[in-house]
């Protein structure tokens, strides 16, 4: 065992759920390339280039101009350097990356792009961005509250990592 320990570097256990991940991977994959091939594939091709091009730059300068935002000057003026916040920009991470997790899953009602949806469902499609926006303002408020509320109980700023 522990001559399969150091040659894998894992245990048994581990290979077998990586070959099991695999296979399942590779049915699923069998499964939706039946339909229609060219579409799926182009569909994650383009989903790949996007993700890689356009989001990844886009939220890694986001996530920069946070962490900047929740920087503070030092107290006792030493260094002069800008000690930073690390767990106060998770307050703004997490509800961002919520409410881009619903605009994700439910973009064509919230941008209005599912035609004849009303008459499928009998649910109006234009209360959809506002409820989006209402769910979001919420998560940031809840977020909010979150720091505030540590703030309050530490007795002082937050304290960095």
């Amino acid at each position: 065992m522990s001559a399969f320990r150091d040659r894998y570097g894992a245990s048994p256990l581990h290979l077998l759920l990586v070959l099991a991940s695999f296979a399942l991977t590779l049915y699923a994959g069998v499964r939706l390339l039946r339909g229609d091939t060219v579409g799926v594939l182009i569909w994650f091709v383009g989903a790949a280039l996007i993700h890689d091009l356009l989001l990844l730059p886009a939220y890694s300068v986001t996530d920069r101009a946070a962490r900047r935002l929740c920087r503070r000057a030092p107290k006792d003026g030493g260094s002069g350097a800008p000690v930073r916040h690390g767990p106060s920009v998770n307050y703004l991470r997490v509800p961002a990356f919520l409410s881009g997790l619903l605009l994700l899953v439910w973009w064509p009602l919230i941008l209005r792009q599912v035609p004849h949806y009303t008459a499928a469902t009998g649910l109006p499609a234009d209360v959809f961005l506002g409820r989006w926006l209402l769910i979001t303002a919420g998560l940031f408020a809840v977020s909010a509250l979150c720091l505030l509320l540590r703030m309050r109980r530490s007795g002082r700023s937050v304290q960095p990592e």
